[in-house]
């Protein structure tokens, strides 16, 4: 995979953008490791960079990675917010497609807000053992508890399917009912069971929607989650035409032998395939 700077990229390019910020975990630090992990498993001798469709992305000129937004640990939550947004308007004003890794959850709500500079109608899968739709955490409405309750009130996305879920509170139950969240949790989930969806669609994946027997390296397990089989599943059948996706809460700290980062790679191989096919 070619290293470059934004100002490199081509229109059709998919790009892998770091955001190391996790100072919005509500429960353990380390996500904000996850970008450097990821690029570490990305090049680990125990695999290779086919995809399952057969395309060989070693060899693949419009797949880059361009470092990661800068970003320092103590930075305020606002300012980060609107860094974040910036690094990856960047990228799309380039006419490339974002792959954003994170950092935890709350990253993905200006990654989102750059999307929806762009695209109009977009509509949001989003894979997590959680809804993320707290109004507020222990004091915060950035938290990574709250990121798609703020993409919900400001309109960013005129849809969002959420699957795998299984910690829904009333709140946040009720904050699904206010905004027409399209909630399939675990319990109902079905392979083949999302709905039809058109126009952009951008793919939000937070790595604890799989059970932790699979992915320990994350900052919040939840036991009775997807196989990582179901979440490939959910990537290469996804209906619509994938515009951009982020992959987030990768807690190199929780994740000794490194099979978490290697999950985390491999997802971002086939979603990198993705947006390469729906460019």
């Amino acid at each position: 995979m070619r290293r470059v700077t934004v100002d490199a990229l081509e229109p059709g390019d998919a790009a892998i953008v770091g955001v190391p910020w996790d100072e919005q975990s509500s429960f353990l630090r380390g996500a904000r490791l996850g970008p450097e992990a990821l690029r570490r498993a990305l090049g680990a001798d125990s695999t290779n960079w086919c995809t399952e469709s057969g395309r060989d992305l070693s060899e693949e000129p419009r797949l880059a990675h361009v470092g990661d937004v800068d970003l320092t640990p103590d930075i305020p939550a606002e300012e980060a917010i609107a860094t974040i947004e910036q690094g990856i308007s960047a990228v799309l004003k380039r006419g490339a497609r974002a792959l954003s890794v994170g950092g935890d959850h709350a990253v993905s709500y200006p990654v989102i807000r750059a999307h929806a500079a762009v695209h109009n109608r977009l509509s949001i899968v989003h894979l997590d053992a959680h809804p993320d739709l707290y109004d507020e955490f222990k004091g915060s409405r950035y938290s990574h508890a709250c990121p798609f309750a703020r993409v919900m009130e400001q309109g960013l996305a005129s849809r969002l399917v959420q699957v795998g879920v299984r910690t829904a509170t009333p709140h946040q139950r009720a904050q699904a009912a206010r905004f027409g969240v399209e909630m399939i949790e675990m319990r109902h989930w079905s392979q083949g069971g999302l709905p039809a969806l058109e126009g952009p669609v951008y793919l939000s994946l937070d790595l604890d929607v799989l059970d932790p027997a699979h992915v320990p390296g994350v900052s919040h397990p939840e036991p009775g989650g997807m196989t990582t089989r179901d979440v490939i599943a959910v990537i290469q059948s996804l209906r619509g035409r994938l515009v951009g996706a982020d992959v987030v809460e990768l807690n190199p700290t929780r994740d000794p032998t490194g099979i978490t980062a290697l999950v985390a790679a491999k997802f971002v191989k086939e979603i990198a395939d993705r947006l390469l096919e729906s460019r």
